[in-house]
């Protein structure tokens, strides 16, 4: 059975499914899902590029940060940090071998745990960290699988006109082709059925937290909405077509709050899984910090008009405004609603640092030694003009630097230390 078809059965047995079941079935089913399948996804060989594919000094820099953060914490003598959604480890690779080298106090008392919910990346990863996972230096955790109904917003509706929703019509803002490059993730997520859930992690709860999300919100399952109510997807004619259902209450509440609501063939996105997410993630650090960096947008620009119809699926490093059109052999993602997410951070306890770009942030970890970490390995003037376009790519806000967005918030810190942090500090004098 292909994905396709155990998405049309589902349909005919329970009807019309909310455009975030049909997202989760496409990204995390358990057995045809996107990122469940076993083949590459990232890198030149894959579908897309994340900022660890670029260059080492992604995570140099970042190792650097969460020094900085343990120090402002206290120097404990033991700090968890939890990625979600690592992917092949790479990102997780560069911070414990920089930490080793450089920051050999902080790498006494880190411990670094691997959230993953792909089987076949937690392969690999159990693969790249067996030694360090021997040590009791990383320990690999499991994200809950979900069941069938688990994103299904307010059960099955049936939609008043069927669409063809291969044509991808009404769906305004696409972001660039040019854009692709570096703009998804390797993040895999948590669904509402696990709300109310405790987080997992290794550590005891007492002991302090940096919980760090590359590319992870963007990949989780979003509801889709216009003037017309909240998508569904049906079965027409041996056919999946778009119909249409009268709002819930949350998706209505979601965007008269967060988000703005469509006019005429504008469709917006309620990233209501997104946030019970972040609750539960905040709700579940004692003290410790927590890094977000996605592509996304603030409300005020939604409110300029802008990020309308943020949908997009992703293959062979081409972007597609159709998620309709391989079912489980493409990424799909929508752009993070960070007015959203930060204040389900704030509404759970933790101090929300407003929003910088990746190009402030790390020209703020990064210019106390004018970027050294990059060029440590250089030896050839070929090498170091290589390593110079990397890094200018990551960094600038021409690159990566501009598109994506970074989110800081922290608990159980005083302000002052929080804003103190030399990533939150560039430009400030």
């Amino acid at each position: 059975m292909t994905l396709r078809e155990k998405i049309e059965l589902e349909i005919r047995e329970h009807g019309p499914i909310p455009f975030s079941r049909y997202m989760e079935m496409c990204l995390y089913d358990p057995e045809l899902g996107y990122y469940s399948r076993p083949s590459e996804k990232f890198g030149k060989a894959g579908d897309f590029y994340t900022s660890s594919d670029v260059h080492a000094v992604f995570g140099r820099l970042m190792a650097r940060q969460f020094e900085e953060m343990w120090r402002a914490l206290g120097s404990p003598a033991e700090i968890e940090l939890l990625e979600l959604g690592p992917g092949r480890g790479l990102f997780a690779q560069d911070v414990l071998d920089w930490s080793e080298k450089k920051l050999p106090d902080f790498y006494g008392a880190l411990r670094y745990t691997l959230a993953e919910r792909s089987p076949s990346l937690r392969e690999r990863l159990e693969a790249r960290f067996r030694e360090r996972i021997e040590s009791g230096k990383v320990e690999l955790l499991t994200l809950p699988d979900d069941s069938s109904d688990s994103t299904r917003a307010e059960g099955a509706f049936q939609g008043p006109t069927g669409e063809d929703p291969s044509a991808g019509s009404g769906q305004a803002a696409r972001r660039s082709t040019g854009e692709r490059f570096g703009t998804n993730r390797e993040g895999h997520g948590f669904s509402r059925a696990e709300q109310g859930h405790r987080m997992q992690r290794a550590s005891a709860a007492e002991v302090p937290l940096i919980v760090f999300a590359n590319e992870f919100f963007d990949a989780l399952p979003v509801e889709v909405l216009s003037e017309r109510g909240s998508l569904r997807i049906d079965v027409r004619d041996e056919r999946l077509v778009e119909t249409w259902a009268p709002a819930s209450q949350e998706e209505l509440e979601f965007l008269d709050r967060y988000g703005v609501h469509p006019t005429g063939a504008d469709r917006t996105e309620a990233a209501l899984v997104a946030r019970h997410c972040m609750s539960r993630i905040a709700a579940n650090v004692q003290r410790g910090f927590l890094i977000a960096i996605d592509y996304g947008y603030a409300r005020e620009e939604q409110l300029a008009g802008r990020h309308v119809g943020t949908v997009m699926a992703y293959r062979q490093h081409s972007a597609s405004p159709n998620p309709y059109e391989a079912p489980g052999e493409q990424d799909i993602t929508a752009h993070v609603n960070f007015t959203a997410v930060a204040a389900a951070a704030e509404e759970n306890g933790m101090q929300v640092h407003k929003l910088l770009t990746q190009s402030q942030f790390l020209m703020g970890i990064g210019e106390a030694n004018q970027f050294a970490d990059a060029f440590e390995d250089c030896r050839l003037p070929q090498e170091r003009a290589k390593v110079a376009l990397q890094l200018k790519h990551l960094v600038t806000p021409a690159g990566m630097g501009g598109t994506f967005h970074v989110l800081v918030a922290s608990k159980g810190v005083d302000r002052s230390v929080m804003d103190g942090l030399s990533g939150l500090g560039f430009g400030k004098d």
